[in-house]
């Protein structure tokens, strides 16, 4: 059975927010040779009311189908941002609406939220000692409302296992897309990727360390050096060469690279060779060895190192996971 997404459509939400998740997930097609191009995800918009009208921030309400009984059916739970939260935004507290809605969650369901939405799962308990993020504009008073969530305004989204959060607006798309890769691997995320005209996952490999992810105007870019070391991933890269790309020094390089991308050079190559040995351990037949050499790791045991420092599994288990979506797509 299709993974079943319910996505809760608030008063006041943003339209756009509310169609990122049947966007993504709704065009999600599975690979396998069994079941290729079925569907992965089963997506269902639902209200705390029963089915009708729900106001938008716009100048239309939309006409939801399903009312919260959805939520008990529900694998996931998307909240997308609303502007007429209320108490859950000025006191910290959920509605008797929402109180009720979620009382229906079943124990063990994944829980997301997109840009504000992170208020509704603190307010409901969800986000208690974890660490969380929201729409920059509002996170010092998003810890100042819920001062027992670890809260991290710098970055696209926070992945805590069952719970997870995310920045405004386009982030939702990144969270969306990661959750995608989590569950079916790489190959079917970057499909939905391109089809959405979207990148896969933001400069920096791991989208989620990303604190800065636009360029300063004042600063001079790095984006050619990047390119140029996307190239020769399997060769060895110094920090001087990244540099001369860009005709700069290497502290001047290492300081606006930091500004741009939000990690130093060093820790971006090793999420770009990360990123490329997932690609190849999903769609090659190349031993472990093999792939350590053309992701330029050297050697089987610095690929098993930084692989599961930043995935928590080895690439063989990574492998077996993700084989039978990437040898299809």
């Amino acid at each position: 059975m299709p993974h079943r997404v319910a996505v809760l459509a608030l008063d006041g939400l943003l339209p756009f927010e509310l169609g990122i998740p049947h966007r993504i997930f709704g065009r999600s097609l599975s690979p396998a040779p069994g079941n290729k191009g079925e569907k992965l995800y089963e997506v269902v918009t639902c209200s705390v009311r029963p089915p009708g009208p729900v106001r938008t921030d716009s100048d239309y309400a939309i006409l939801v189908e399903h009312g919260p009984e959805a939520l008990a059916t529900a694998d996931t739970v998307v909240v997308p941002a609303s502007y007429e939260l209320g108490p859950v935004f000025e006191e910290g507290r959920l509605t008797e609406e929402l109180t009720a809605a979620f009382a229906r969650v079943r124990p063990g369901t994944r829980m997301v939220s997109i840009c504000t939405g992170s208020y509704v799962l603190a307010a409901a308990g969800y986000l208690d000692g974890r660490p969380a993020t929201t729409h920059w504009s509002s996170a010092d008073h998003f810890q100042r409302t819920f001062p027992q969530v670890r809260v991290d305004p710098d970055v696209l989204f926070v992945d805590d296992g069952d719970v997870l959060t995310s920045a405004g607006v386009a982030a939702g798309i990144d969270l969306c897309l990661h959750l995608v890769r989590r569950d079916h691997g790489s190959a079917v995320a970057n499909e939905i990727a391109r089809r959405t005209v979207v990148p896969p996952y933001r400069d920096g490999g791991q989208a989620q360390f990303i604190h800065r992810p636009v360029p300063e105007p004042q600063f001079a870019t790095t984006t050619a050096a990047r390119a140029w070391a996307l190239g020769r991933l399997d060769r060895p890269i110094l920090l001087r060469d990244m540099a001369q790309q860009e005709s700069m020094s290497v502290r001047t390089f290492t300081r606006r690279f930091r500004e741009e991308v939000g990690v130093s050079p060093g820790q971006w190559l090793t999420q770009q060779r990360v990123e490329r040995a997932r690609h190849l351990l999903e769609s090659s037949d190349l031993s472990v060895d093999q792939v350590a050499r053309t992701a330029g790791f050297g050697t089987a045991t610095s690929l098993r190192q930084h692989f599961q420092a930043a995935l928590g599994v080895p690439p063989t288990v990574y492998r077996r996971t993700f084989r039978t979506s990437a040898e299809s797509a």
